[in-house]
């Protein structure tokens, strides 16, 4: 019981923080079920508690949604997400990765996560000149973004950094950036979530439920909180918030640590 405590506190405070970047909730909620339960099963059970938390965050500002960034975005997300799942299982095979040593501990490392790392420490360098910081992407762009974005989510389950680096440089206030970012990541969550029911035994999950529905009150909490905190930021902050977590990310990645 004091697991199911502590993973629901944790999933509280990364649904905070995610309610302003956009993403991070299965980045980081993975590795800490990761550490209870089977690879498979622990992101099944973060897809889940992603999703159920995904659509209770749309209801709470499903007004302020950009649907013609939905389409534009949204649409080839989700379809460049499926090409991406299937080059995933056909690639799985195939050893391309490293090891190295950090702090006494051997961490190994592919070849997917560097070129990642690589993506995200471009859009946040990007960021980070200042004459580009008021700098907007023409919606032209969209398409393209939806596609990178979709693709490595399909890929390696990592598609929100990608998609926030896109949309948070579209001209869309506060708001409608969480809304739109929410409503895209739902729409490709229930199509990943069903790939994840067609490769892991449900009553697997079920043994599980417990846990699950803690964790998505947890997120949940996080969300109501996060959702209150809206009306005292500002597009800024939101800006600056998602470029640390894009570094930071980053980072991680490019070392091994998720």
């Amino acid at each position: 019981m004091i697991e199911v405590l502590i993973i629901s506190i944790f999933a509280c405070l990364i649904a905070i923080l995610t309610f302003f970047s956009g993403f991070g909730l299965g980045t980081l909620l993975t590795p800490v079920l990761i550490v209870i339960f089977p690879a498979e099963l622990a992101i099944t059970l973060t897809g889940i508690v992603h999703l159920v938390n995904n659509i209770f965050k749309w209801l709470l500002v499903r007004k302020k949604v950009d649907w013609s960034i939905v389409i534009k975005f949204g649409g080839p997300a989700i379809i460049a997400a499926f090409i991406g799942a299937y080059l995933l299982f056909t690639f799985k095979n195939l050893d391309i990765n490293y090891s190295y040593t950090l702090f006494g501990k051997s961490i190994e490392q592919n070849l997917l996560k560097i070129i990642i790392s690589i993506i995200l420490f471009f859009f946040t360098l990007i960021e980070l000149i200042p004459k580009t910081y008021d700098q907007k992407f023409d919606t032209k762009w969209l398409p393209i973004g939806g596609l990178l974005s979709g693709f490595f989510g399909g890929l390696s389950g990592i598609q929100g950094a990608l998609r926030s680096a896109f949309l948070i440089k579209i001209n869309l206030s506060k708001e409608s950036f969480i809304a739109t970012t929410i409503t895209i990541s739902t729409l490709v969550d229930f199509s990943r979530i069903g790939v994840y029911f067609s490769k892991i035994n449900i009553l697997e999950t079920s043994n599980q439920f417990h846990l699950l529905i803690f964790t998505c009150l947890g997120a949940i909490t996080g969300s109501i909180i996060g959702n209150f905190m809206l009306k005292k930021t500002t597009i800024t902050f939101v800006q600056k918030l998602v470029n640390i977590c894009l570094l930071v990310l980053a980072i991680s990645l490019a070392i091994g640590v998720i």
